[in-house]
């Protein structure tokens, strides 16, 4: 990987309950600084690729803080925009355990993104040596003016012969700018206007149908259980009604507690209409990992788009099997890994591809 990704959207302070406290028990927070594009950019740099992350952020110590994360692991900050209004959005986490689900509490209202306006980002400068760009359905669910700057950044990206990934990412609490539209028709809406520019879709077992009114036959994913035969049809279903579409990946998630997940992903390739499944047993059928233990599943998608991403943008890694075991490997391994980012290195993941899940002490 010799060119850069580019990710675009807000970061913020993550303050967790310790351990798994719930938050009304807690009188100290830790505290980190996240958000789902730029752990995909984080990730990306952590496996050795190069990574750029634009965004918004005050001017003042917290954001500073902020800025500090994301260079610690090597990611060009270069333009990221300090405005002199708007504000560092926040959230609150209280990990869950066992049958007690994890909540999330958004304090993001007038961040410095949801508030810039689009034309405030020089888009030739930022793409200018770029290959790759990644958005997520979270950002332009902020506000209008961040919905317009993700719409502008596709543009843009496009113009300037990037290809464009999108997690669509549907955040239901978050969806509340347009008063007289309920959030998803105003994420369908607001999405139709970006999803014509994109080449590769990742969504989850949900988002299709909140974003796309697309249904995985009678899957439940509060039940604990897929109809994974279904996923084909969904993603045909996502080409479909976006030819533009090249690659849309799925990831599977059965959750049968709050610390038992297991976790899998299909890939759909639309130029020959064949479908990937990962993680693979030795007949070749599909196995997800068990992951038993989960010390924080916050971020895990965003691993698997990073893992993705570097993988289809790496020569050797970039056939379709090859490029989701390594976006499943290294999704599964962020599971293991406190805060947002993961911290896997390009080896970790591909010995967990070979095989390597004992969890036993590398010396």
């Amino acid at each position: 990987m010799n060119s850069v990704v580019v990710t675009f959207g807000e970061i913020m302070g993550r303050l967790a309950a310790p351990e798994h406290l719930r938050l009304r028990q807690t009188r100290t927070l830790d505290v980190t600084y996240a958000g789902a594009e730029a752990s995909v950019a984080a990730s990306i740099c952590n496996f050795g690729g190069q990574a750029r992350f634009v965004t918004a952020l005050p001017k003042h110590a917290l954001a500073d803080a902020t800025m500090d994360s994301i260079r610690s692991v090597g990611i060009d900050a270069s333009y990221i925009l300090r405005t002199d209004t708007g504000r560092l959005g926040m959230y609150y986490l209280e990990t869950g355990a066992n049958q007690r689900p994890s909540h999330v509490i958004y304090d993001r209202a007038d961040s410095a993104v949801a508030i810039t306006p689009a034309d405030a980002y020089d888009w030739d400068a930022i793409f200018k040596d770029a290959n790759w760009l990644h958005l997520s359905g979270i950002t332009p669910a902020l506000s209008s003016n961040a919905a317009d700057a993700t719409r502008v950044a596709a543009t843009q990206a496009k113009k300037a012969g990037v290809t464009i990934s999108i997690d669509l990412n549907f955040r239901g609490k978050l969806w509340n700018w347009d008063a007289s539209l309920q959030p998803r028709e105003l994420a369908r809406r607001t999405m139709n206007g970006i999803l014509p520019h994109v080449d590769v879709v990742i969504a989850n077992e949900e988002d299709c149908h909140d974003v796309l009114g697309i249904q995985a036959g009678q899957t439940d994913v509060h039940s604990g259980t897929l109809e994974t035969s279904h996923y084909p049809e969904v993603a045909r279903q996502v080409v479909q009604q976006f030819p533009n579409i090249s690659k849309v990946a799925i990831t599977l998630r059965e959750s049968l507690s709050a610390t038992h997940n297991n976790w899998g992903a299909m890939l759909y390739d639309a130029a020959n209409q064949a479908s990937c499944f990962s993680p693979l047993n030795s007949d070749g059928d599909y196995q997800p990992y068990q992951i038993k233990s989960i010390v924080d599943r916050v971020g895990g998608g965003d691993a698997f788009a990073g893992g993705l991403i570097f993988a289809l943008s790496t020569e050797e890694l970039s056939q379709p099997q090859t490029a989701l075991n390594y976006a499943v490997a290294a999704s599964c391994l962020k599971h293991s890994i406190k805060g947002d980012f993961n911290y896997s290195t390009r080896q970790e993941v591909e010995r967990l591809m070979g095989g390597s899940a004992s969890g036993r002490v590398v010396r």
